[in-house]
């Protein structure tokens, strides 16, 4: 099925669950999640309109930026990154969804020649298998990366249990957003904390019905 048409189904189920949650669907960013595809299916994903790309390998990443550089690309990098890659690829992206440790964080500021805006990633449901902070852990964290003058937190990351527990995707959800207004109201400068990127192809609509502002969609959109 071509981009468009999966765009468009995407789009429908965007705006009923923000009617249902009272929200705009204006508000919620798509990410084209590229990672599994072409140059030409990723092409494809630009000309319908979608311009914020994730990828989360740094070779595919690498291999798409060289290739795409007359696009109009916002690169997201959603995986986990590697300290010693960072000089590869950090004054590449528009924005990294992976910050989870300082070390990380303090090679980030060594190498961008830029301000890097950064999603803290949080594991939430604290499943072994995925990377992140606990959530308990985050205030800390982002009070010891305001030493990092080339970071700024617009935002927490987490991904929901692979599950078909509704319920228990929601409260992954609603906890992230939770954490995300505690410190928003705090009026960090280093970390604003607008943003909330979490919802992939499988539970996208439940997160925007909690509050996600940033959807990373892959399958669902540029899957054939």
């Amino acid at each position: 099925m071509k981009v468009v048409e999966n765009l468009q189904k995407i789009k429908d189920k965007i705006a009923a669950a923000c009617k249902t949650s009272s929200r705009n669907p204006e508000d919620i960013t798509i990410i084209g999640v590229t990672k599994y595809v072409t140059i030409e299916r990723t092409k494809e994903t630009i000309a319908a309109g979608i311009h914020n790309l994730g990828e989360n390998r740094l070779e595919g990443f690498i291999e798409k930026y060289d290739c795409l550089q007359d696009a109009n690309v916002h690169w997201h990098f959603i995986g986990t990154l590697q300290s010693r890659k960072v000089k590869n690829v950090i004054d590449k992206v528009d924005m990294l969804h992976s910050l989870d440790r300082l070390s990380l964080a303090k090679e980030i500021n060594k190498r961008a020649t830029k301000t890097i805006d950064c999603f803290v990633q949080v594991n939430v449901s604290e499943e072994e298998s995925k990377h992140g902070i606990k959530a308990d852990e985050v205030l800390r964290f982002i009070q010891d990366v305001k030493q990092y003058e080339r970071i700024r937190v617009v935002g927490l990351m987490t991904m929901a249990p692979h599950t078909e527990d509704k319920q228990l995707i929601r409260s992954v959800f609603r906890q992230l957003r939770e954490l995300k207004e505690t410190i928003e109201h705090q009026h960090l400068s280093h970390a604003p904390c607008h943003y909330l990127s979490m919802g992939m192809s499988n539970d996208y609509e439940i997160a925007i019905e909690e509050g996600a502002t940033h959807i990373r969609i892959g399958t669902k959109l540029v899957g054939k």
